[in-house]
């Protein structure tokens, strides 16, 4: 009787707890259910809460690169604010929540994590320099998540998958137009190398112009490399000079740019340098000092011109200096157009659904600061490319080229 008794109890307990895990299971536990607008029925989804719509960024906003990060934070901010102003996305306020990722890889992605499992955002704008933005794409790609860098130049970035998109040129582009320059635009037939071993980036811009030297019948008579680290170049310097260089490309960042410029007319090479878009902030009174015309005569690929004439580049710079009390950098114009472009893609999406924000993007025809800007097949921009030429302690437009030049 007592073990028929303890039999009943079990059956009984068990089939109330069968219960009440049927009655939570209907009555729904999901962790951003939607919601529905009275007015128009439509669904509010994941990122979208009340009067707003959440906008994720990356940014080493610390750390050796933290002034790249900088100015595309301060790029992507301006441009949020000034579309809030002006009453916002799809009817609603942009919440943007950025984290600083301080130039490292594991930082990046733990951040990713963060904005898409804990903030629930619609999309990202990150991350700045290509390896962490890399790291970065993969993750998004695993979760569908709309992703625009605005600075990344690695091609690897965009290969990640289809919802991930740039706003600058890659660095295939700026390679191959420098190696064009130096022989339709400078008539040179001997140019040298020396690129930081270590960096994707260099490495990238190095590849890129020796192919298009040798298509072009430049010769490249020195290839000279150095680490991370490193910060005497003068062995190098010396063997570029003993072999006959009369042009040097140096594809850096401009930390290192300066200092190599400096020495190199210590070891008396006086050849015109030139490099890609990390030359741009070499001017800077915290890089440069105040002897200016150290980096006369240099010619880097950018994304823009200062001087360029177009209104809505002007109008930018003019809001840019008004807001930080600093001018920009191609950085910033490029997080500036990074977030404009997102915030198109959703507003001609009408909804924050990914794939709808990712056809949008695909198909986007945006004017922007740095340029009139379509996409390729592989998500890469397609405009065009000013070069810089650094005269009188100042940037000015040398002249643009088109990718296919």
């Amino acid at each position: 009787m007592r073990k028929s008794k303890s039999k009943k109890v079990f059956t009984t307990v068990l089939l109330v707890s069968l219960a009440i895990i049927m009655l939570l299971t209907s009555c729904g536990t999901a962790a951003e259910p939607e919601t529905t607008d009275p007015e128009n029925g439509n669904t509010e989804a994941p990122g979208e809460t009340g009067d707003t719509i959440k906008i994720g960024g990356l940014a080493p906003l610390t750390g050796n690169v933290s002034i790249y990060g900088i100015a595309v934070n301060n790029g992507v901010q301006l441009a949020i604010e000034e579309v809030n102003e002006n009453g916002g996305v799809l009817g609603k306020q942009i919440e943007y929540i950025v984290y600083d990722e301080k130039g490292e890889t594991v930082e990046a992605t733990n951040a990713y994590n963060r904005l898409v499992n804990d903030d629930k955002v619609v999309a990202v704008i990150g991350d700045v320099t290509s390896e962490p933005s890399i790291a970065v794409a993969q993750r998004a790609a695993r979760d569908n998540m709309p992703l625009i860098t605005a600075s990344g130049t690695s091609a690897d970035i965009t290969k990640q998958g289809e919802n991930v998109f740039r706003a600058c040129f890659i660095d295939e582009v700026q390679g191959d137009l420098m190696g064009a320059f130096v022989a339709n635009n400078l008539e040179l037939k001997k140019a040298a190398i020396l690129y930081n071993v270590s960096d994707n980036y260099s490495q990238g811009l190095t590849d890129a112009f020796t192919a298009r030297c040798e298509e072009e019948g430049v010769e490249i008579v020195a290839s000279e490399n150095y680490s991370s680290t490193d910060t005497d170049f003068k062995t190098q310097l010396t063997k570029i000079k003993t072999a006959g260089a009369e042009v040097l490309y140096v594809p850096n960042y401009y930390n290192d740019n300066i200092m190599i410029v400096r020495q190199a007319k210590q070891v008396g090479l006086d050849v015109p340098y030139l490099g890609g878009d990390g030359w741009d902030g070499v001017l800077s009174e915290n890089v440069i000092g105040t002897e200016k015309n150290d980096a006369d005569g240099a010619y880097f690929t950018n994304h823009y011109a200062q001087d360029d004439p177009n209104e809505k580049l002007q109008s930018f710079l003019s809001a840019y200096r008004e807001a930080y009390d600093m001018e920009a950098v191609s950085f910033a114009a490029l997080g500036y157009d990074a977030a404009n472009m997102m915030i198109q893609a959703i507003e001609e999406a009408g909804n924050t659904d990914s794939d709808a924000i990712i056809d949008a993007m695909k198909n986007l025809e945006y004017e922007g600061v740095t340029g009139n800007i379509t996409f390729d097949d592989n998500n890469n921009p397609i405009k065009t490319v000013s070069i810089i030429l650094i005269k009188d302690g100042e940037y000015t437009l040398s002249t643009k080229m088109q990718s296919d030049e």
